[in-house]
């Protein structure tokens, strides 16, 4: 992999790829999905989404859809629990990001067994948590957007509360810090970067990881311009990644040296602007982000490869309620899970 540059001009285009891709290919698999945030797939022809319903929807390989839900209410598991993030285990359990205000990370089994993962790191209790990873390790990275309290507060360009934690054999601890609204992260093929999106301050950075999981400083990749609101984060074969930005529904084909393409994009200008507006003025808030104006896309915040030959995009939406899949021209590259038999 390239070396990055902090503070590249943006919006140079690494391959010329967008006129392959069009809105109107884009179809959609599932129904009555209950915010889909996050999407998963894996070699067997599953696809996995958080259901806000408690727990995970499994789309299956016979076209078949099943709700893998906690067993039981949210007052007898005591905890107000909406699945944000997830990552899937090799034995079928699913480690789920809480984003509600209870926080922390579960864990959900295929039978509905829901139990705690993680509630605490550094003597800090989890507050609302967005992302999980797990790597080719077996390590665990959790993502945490911002400290405080309702989430909205930290929709700001000012704001950088955010903080990483990683979870190994030799606990969890929290292992960056002053991250301006932590989002999905990835590791480079080489495991030596991690890198992550800073959704509110709209850029994408990254961290030198150390053989002990320690990262070292943060270097910024890339700063993004009006109406970016960097989400979703996944590598391709040839090591860019493709980055999904909410409200403004686009993607994004980024490459190591920080210079990006914009694939697709679906908004309404009059809409985006308003939310440029309240953004820049420090007044952005719930009614930007879920009232949004589009075609065919619903705030797409989640993307990853899938297929036989990992060349099928599919779109996690926040306010969607089906999954949006089309062909890709570049394969992914195989995630933690991939060859998982689920």
């Amino acid at each position: 992999m390239t070396e990055a540059t902090n503070g590249p001009t943006a919006g140079t285009a690494p391959g010329g790829l967008a006129d392959q891709f069009r809105l109107d290919d884009i179809a959609f698999t599932g129904r009555d999905l209950y915010r889909p945030e996050c999407v998963l797939a894996t070699a067997s022809g599953s696809l996995y989404t958080s259901d806000w319903n408690g727990g995970v929807t499994w789309l299956r390989p016979d076209g078949g859809q099943e709700r893998i839900l906690a067993d039981g209410p949210a007052e007898t598991l005591g905890i107000d629990f909406k699945p944000n993030g997830f990552a899937l285990l090799e034995n079928g359990d699913f480690l789920i990001a809480n984003i509600s205000d209870d926080g922390g990370i579960w864990r959900l089994s295929r039978d509905g067994n829901l139990r705690p993962y993680l509630l605490e790191a550094d003597r800090q209790t989890l507050p609302a948590s967005n992302f999980v990873l797990l790597d080719d390790l077996g390590r665990v990275w959790i993502t945490i957007s911002t400290r405080r309290e309702p989430r909205s507060l930290g929709y700001r360009p000012d704001v950088d509360d955010g903080f990483i934690i990683l979870a190994d054999a030799k606990g969890a601890r929290i292992v960056a810090d002053g991250i301006g609204f932590t989002n999905e992260v990835a590791l480079s093929d080489d495991g030596r970067w991690l890198y992550v999106n800073e959704t509110f301050v709209r850029r994408t950075s990254r961290f030198p990881v150390a053989d002990d999981g320690s990262l070292g400083p943060k270097e910024v990749v890339v700063e993004y311009g009006p109406g970016i609101f960097p989400d979703g984060l996944a590598f391709d074969a040839e090591g860019h990644m493709w980055i999904t930005s909410i409200v403004s529904n686009r993607v994004i084909r980024l490459a190591p040296s920080g210079a990006y393409e914009i694939l697709l994009e679906d908004f309404d200008p009059d809409h985006l602007a308003w939310v440029e507006e309240a953004y820049q003025a420090g007044e952005m808030d719930r009614p930007h982000m879920d009232g949004i104006k589009s075609r065919v896309l619903r705030s797409v915040s989640s993307l990853c490869f899938g297929g036989q030959d990992l060349r099928q995009l599919w779109f996690g939406c926040l306010l969607g309620d089906q999954v949006g899949h089309m062909a890709s021209p570049i394969a992914g590259r195989p995630p933690a899970h991939w060859a998982f038999p689920w």
